[in-house]
């Protein structure tokens, strides 16, 4: 026991040493025991209230964010015994989930079949806090044990935001699904993860001896168990081939859980993979497995797949969920660089495509308090009645299919030219094609962005009634992010010089 002692203030000594580095988390986890305590307090009546300390929270979190950037620079700070990373990176990306989640936050509460729900929403506020600790553990984890409780920890979450609503019987089976794919893809994940602690003998994915112990064993059986952990990313980033989970349940659940499902985790799901991929390129040594190759292929087929089947749907639930499995696909371009103009340009897709995300299934709701339907075909003839609302939809959707002037189309150009910059360098076939798919396949998302903005404005319906009066804070709020989305395609600097 003495011999241990040395050892134990050591480590004591290295966790204090890091909290300093874990201050934004610290922070969140706190605010979920606030939140939860307010609601036991005051039951019922704390939804409002709970609501305010939630939001509030999240806006000290983010400020907490901010000061993490000049106190890690653009060193990589590995936190906790290897346990977890501290990066410039993952911090932007955090502001992004953190910025995007206070938007969600309010968003509930806006949401009227959500709104009614018996429970109320105190008990969202707290689950969703708990998803967002998640999935900054996420964006930080370098261990395979890290990794797998912080999937885990944003899954159960998001299976309880997904079947919120118990007494629909539509959002109870999209949660039985969801659940059952994540069990089955978490089991397949953890299998993965227990092959490489049994290859390399280590769990940290940036300790020497995790690549070199890969590199002596078999490429079939090291190809086979990062497939396998790849796999378990892949849940929460929906790409082909394990995609098909997305469109039944983003349409069950309730359509502010839809945004959230939609956004913040593949973001947070990009940093895991980032995180993941880095000890394999740094390494000059490590060729059993290429995974530009393979990422290439799944982010073609990814795109073609989920553009093309957006194409035939008409609700727009499961048109904006094929729609962000070839968005899933486009980012993919942007980390197969690897490198730093790939990963600039990936920071800047994602922020301009979760606002504008967001800002369309907000959109979705007001039209469906409207029409009682998610349908496009039951938009007809509402353009020349809510102007604001038709006209912001518009914007934000000519930003999601990435044509001038909006961010969309920005984020678009940089990815592009990320790609064709390491093209030019090295010739490979993969990026070129790359490039050519997402060419066009941006052309086809035209196809079923624009069958909204026809419905909203060139078709008519025989029907004649009044406007129906709507609460204002969606509107405002779309009005808000289709400016926003506009600005950012004119003045781009505004956001990547603080990237």
């Amino acid at each position: 026991m003495h011999e241990l002692l040395p050892y134990i203030n050591q480590q004591l000594t290295g966790i204090l040493g890091d909290i300093k580095y874990f201050i934004p988390e610290i922070y969140l986890s706190l605010l979920f025991i606030v939140v939860l305590v307010t609601d036991l307090l005051f039951g019922r009546t704390s939804e409002k209230l709970c609501r305010i300390v939630a939001c509030a929270g999240i806006l000290l979190v983010i400020t907490k964010d901010v000061t993490q950037l000049p106190l890690i620079g653009d060193t990589l700070q590995l936190l906790f015994s290897g346990m977890l990373l501290q990066s410039h990176t993952s911090i932007i990306f955090r502001l992004i989930i953190d910025a995007s989640a206070f938007l969600l936050l309010l968003y509930f509460a806006w949401d009227e079949p959500l709104k009614s729900h018996r429970k109320k929403l105190s008990d969202l506020y707290a689950i969703t806090i708990a998803a967002v600790f998640g999935l900054h553990l996420m964006t930080m984890a370098a261990n395979l044990l890290s990794v797998y409780l912080a999937i885990e920890f944003v899954s159960i979450a998001s299976y309880l935001l997904v079947a919120y609503r118990s007494e629909n019987a539509f959002s109870t089976e999209a949660g039985l699904k969801y659940v059952l794919f994540g069990a089955a893809a978490s089991a397949i994940m953890l299998y993965g993860i227990s092959l490489l602690y049994g290859f390399t003998g280590t769990l940290n994915l940036f300790d020497p001896n995790f690549i070199t112990g890969l590199i002596h064993v078999n490429a079939a059986g090291s190809t086979f168990a990062l497939v396998l952990v790849l796999v378990g990313i892949g849940f929460k980033l929906s790409f082909v081939p394990i995609h098909f989970w997305v469109p039944d349940v983003y349409e069950g659940a309730p359509t502010p859980v839809t945004a959230f499902l939609s956004t913040i985790p593949k973001v947070a799901a990009f940093v895991l993979l980032i995180n993941f991929l880095t000890p394999f390129i740094i390494s000059p040594q490590w060729k059993a497995f290429d995974f530009g190759l393979y990422l290439s292929v799944i982010g073609i087929i990814t795109m073609i797949a989920g553009n093309f089947a957006a194409v035939m749907q008409n609700n727009a639930k499961r048109m904006l969920a094929y729609s962000s499995i070839g968005h899933t696909g486009f980012a993919l371009m942007a980390m197969i660089t690897f490198n730093g103009q790939g990963i600039k340009a990936l920071e800047y897709y994602l922020a301009v495509y979760v606002i504008a995300n967001i800002g369309a299934l907000m959109l979705v709701t007001y039209f469906e308090t409207i029409t009682g339907s998610a349908d496009v075909n039951t938009y007809k003839g509402l353009g020349l009645k809510y102007p604001a609302a038709s006209i912001s939809f518009v914007i934000i959707l000519i930003s999601l299919t990435g044509l001038p002037v909006t961010a969309g189309f920005t984020g678009k150009v940089f990815v592009f030219s990320a790609v064709y910059s390491v093209y030019q360098a090295n010739h490979n076939v993969w990026l070129l094609l790359l490039t050519i798919t997402g060419a066009v396949t941006t052309i086809v998302s035209l196809f079923y962005y624009i069958k909204i903005p026809l419905n909203l404005f060139v078709k008519r319906t025989d029907s004649i009634s009044e406007p129906i009066a709507q609460p204002n804070y969606i509107l405002i709020t779309s009005i808000i992010i289709s400016i926003v989305l506009v600005l950012l395609g004119i003045f781009p600097n505004w956001l990547t010089q603080f990237l």
